[in-house]
């Protein structure tokens, strides 16, 4: 009879150990996906800008471009298409930031960030609705209208466009380049031919206040992999991607395609580069 007790308290304390144990693990999460936690880019802060005066810029020139992440240089931007664990496309962690908040998105109307869009008003801009007529399940001789309604996709997003200043900053004898916007485009196709009618603007957002998001958001590194942390404020601010200029300010306020095309277009975008580079060269010319 005693051993049967014995028995019986042994096996009830070694079950509950059994289950204490069982579900320590389930509140632990899943098990760590690699041979580190990665705690430092948590940390991570945007190095600030250098501090100007208005009397010390003695030259600026504003400059517009495109970063067509279709190029092999700008792939880091576009994938994945889909989010794996920490790693992200550079327009999901554009999205994700407008969802929380933390960054603010602005009319694609104007890149002079005038006119500020919440989330709800974003999304209203972005998802499409298309009536179509459909047969009826029972008869498809009968054809009904329905509206169907397809929700943003980041994957859609193949370039960006960038707003930015050059100026010449005589205290520090330097000429230097700020980025001011960031704009994602997404190509309107046509329903009936598939052929690509326009390039259409998404909205803009403010480089400045979005640095600190950025910076704390790792692009894939083709070099090292995730032991070799970049950022994308980092890559913005070493200029790490292949870039065209498509406009430059000018008394007409036009861009390049609208009084060039073709290899003509290609030629101007190639002085517009040229004529920076030769300024701040001819600074030190003796």
């Amino acid at each position: 009879m005693k051993k049967s007790l014995f028995l019986a308290l042994f096996l009830s304390i070694l079950f509950g150990m059994t289950s204490h144990t069982s579900c320590a693990q389930v509140l632990e999460g899943p098990p760590r996906d690699g041979v580190y936690d990665k705690t430092a880019i948590t940390q991570v802060q945007p190095i600030p800008y250098p501090y100007l005066r208005e009397a010390d810029i003695t030259w600026t020139r504003r400059i517009w471009r495109v970063i067509d992440m279709r190029e092999k240089m700008n792939q880091t931007f576009y994938f994945p298409e889909r989010p794996q664990n920490d790693w992200r496309s550079f327009v999901t962690i554009i999205m994700d930031g407008l969802k929380e908040g933390t960054i603010t998105a602005y009319s694609p109307e104007s890149d002079q960030f005038l006119v500020p869009l919440n989330y709800k008003e974003l999304l209203d801009r972005l998802e499409r609705t298309d009536s179509v007529r459909l047969p009826r399940p029972d008869n498809p001789d009968i054809l009904f209208d329905t509206v169907i309604k397809t929700e943003f996709d980041p994957a859609n997003v193949k370039k960006l466009k960038i707003k930015e200043d050059f100026y010449f900053d005589r205290q520090r004898s330097v000429v230097e380049v700020r980025i001011l916007g960031v704009c994602p485009v997404v190509d309107e196709i046509d329903k009936t031919t598939g052929e690509k009618r326009f390039e259409k603007n998404l909205f803009w957002i403010y480089f400045p206040e979005c640095r600190n998001l950025f910076a704390k958001n790792e692009m894939f590194n083709l070099k090292n992999g995730s032991a070799g942390r970049m950022t994308y404020d980092d890559v913005f601010m070493k200029r790490m991607f292949s870039s065209y200029i498509y406009k430059e300010e000018n008394v007409y306020d036009r861009s390049i395609n609208e009084f060039a095309t073709g290899v003509d277009a290609l030629l101007e975008a190639e002085k517009a580069k040229n004529s920076l580079f030769e300024f701040e060269s001819n600074l030190w010319e003796y």
